[in-house]
């Protein structure tokens, strides 16, 4: 593999705190909540223990002509929203059969998801099962399939390079940006747009998190409800969204004169090999993930100044994250918790918290861990609280831990 310098030059988003990347770091900065009561018949229906998520700002919908949105999943529908959003951000025009701004031969995707269309294919079985065949779209494999979300975003970018779908639970998003990396890296590509994307709030989902007792219940306060490395929290809050980004060639965005957010200097990929859904108790796949991503940037751990945490929220593995941090960075790196405001977006969670590491970065400025009131003592770090933090975060660490023991770790460092 060669040594090319990879930067970021285009930033989308749809998440429970805005329709796009301005709103949605705003409402970080700002400390609002995204997470609200689920305004859907079968919360009640159903009897559903739990009854909040972090459902969407804004409607895909709203964004989307009638007729494709139809055509699509609600998955695929905020990919798309999100990667059309990092194109323009990023100053190119939108392609068309005549012309692109990227060579489509050069351009490649790089979008996961966690599990991709499960509410089309529940939706279309009781279809199937109430009126018969006759009532089953055509385009139901194409709105469930997980590579759906990758493979619209390439068709709309006229992407030739390879579109790629990984999915690796928690940790698709993240691992869609190192994909994307190594696609520069390997000579396939000289743009890769990357991110992950996550809709599946249903009565199935919330109803198996929540015998797994890994959700929040509390169902009276949904804005206190996520409440990472706090002594209060109780699980994680379901929620949705798509974070894409656009991975450049150094050389040839500054070239162009575009805008650089800042540097992917590099990643660890690790496996726990432990349990399926139990991250290893003494943290080896995490501390490995991000000790390898320091390696491979050429840092050492002192120089990583800020780590945006996976903190679900969840009672054991705030503190087994917080462990592997102090055994891989130290205690000196200012620490975030984002999903206290955003809820778990699943496989969209590490490209959103990707870019915000990239935003403290950017503008020297981490936001605060929504509701942590009282610090858990057996989180021995220093985690921003209150109110965001400035200072000079030249290299920062973005964590993403999935089911299934896959680990993440995403390396960003200033432009």
């Amino acid at each position: 593999m060669s040594n090319i310098d990879v930067v970021i030059t285009g930033l989308g988003a749809t998440t429970p705190l805005g329709g796009d990347v301005a709103s949605t770091w705003d409402g970080l900065l700002a400390g609002r909540s995204g997470i609200r009561r689920i305004e859907a018949d079968w919360v009640e229906q159903y009897d559903l223990p739990v009854k909040i998520g972090a459902t969407l700002a804004e409607e895909p919908t709203e964004k989307l002509p009638r007729v494709q949105a139809r055509r699509l999943d609600r998955c695929e529908q905020i990919a798309l929203i999100a990667a059309r959003q990092a194109w323009a951000d990023a100053g190119f025009a939108e392609p068309t059969e005549e012309h692109s701004d990227v060579d489509p031969d050069r351009l490649g995707v790089s979008i996961g998801t966690g599990i991709g269309g499960p509410v089309t294919l529940l939706t279309q079985n009781d279809l199937l099962r109430e009126h018969g065949i006759r009532k089953v779209s055509p385009l139901t494999v194409p709105m469930l399939m997980p590579n759906g979300p990758a493979a619209h975003v390439g068709i709309d970018l006229k992407a030739r390079a390879g579109v790629h779908s990984p999915a690796s639970a928690c940790a698709s998003g993240a691992e869609g940006i190192a994909s994307a990396y190594q696609m520069i890296q390997n000579g396939r590509a000289d743009v890769v747009v990357a991110g992950g994307a996550e809709a599946c709030i249903h009565p199935i989902t919330i109803a198996g998190f929540a015998q797994a007792r890994t959700v929040s219940t509390n169902n009276d306060d949904p804005a206190h409800a996520s409440r990472p490395f706090d002594t209060a929290r109780d699980g994680f809050v379901l929620g949705e969204g798509a974070g894409v980004v656009v991975l450049e060639r150094a050389d040839r965005a500054k070239a162009r004169g575009a805008k650089i957010y800042g540097r992917l200097a590099g990643y660890g990929i690790t496996s726990d090999a432990h349990h399926i859904t139990g991250n290893h108790p003494e943290g080896i796949g995490q501390i490995a993930a991000m000790s390898n991503a320091i390696q491979m940037a050429g840092l050492t751990a002192a120089d990583v100044a800020h780590v945006n945490a996976h903190a679900t929220a969840t009672v054991v593995g705030d503190v087994g994250e917080a462990n592997a941090i102090r055994r891989a960075i130290g205690e000196h790196a200012v620490v975030t918790a984002p999903k206290g405001a955003l809820g778990h977006l699943v496989g969209g969670a590490g490209a959103v918290e990707g870019i915000a590491t990239l935003l403290a970065i950017y503008h020297g400025l981490v936001p605060a861990t929504l509701n942590l009131e009282n610090l858990d003592p057996k989180v021995e770090l220093d985690v921003v609280a209150g109110e965001p933090r400035k200072g000079e975060y030249a290299a920062a660490i973005s964590n993403s831990f999935g089911f299934g023991g896959h680990n993440t770790a995403l390396l960003f460092t200033a432009a």
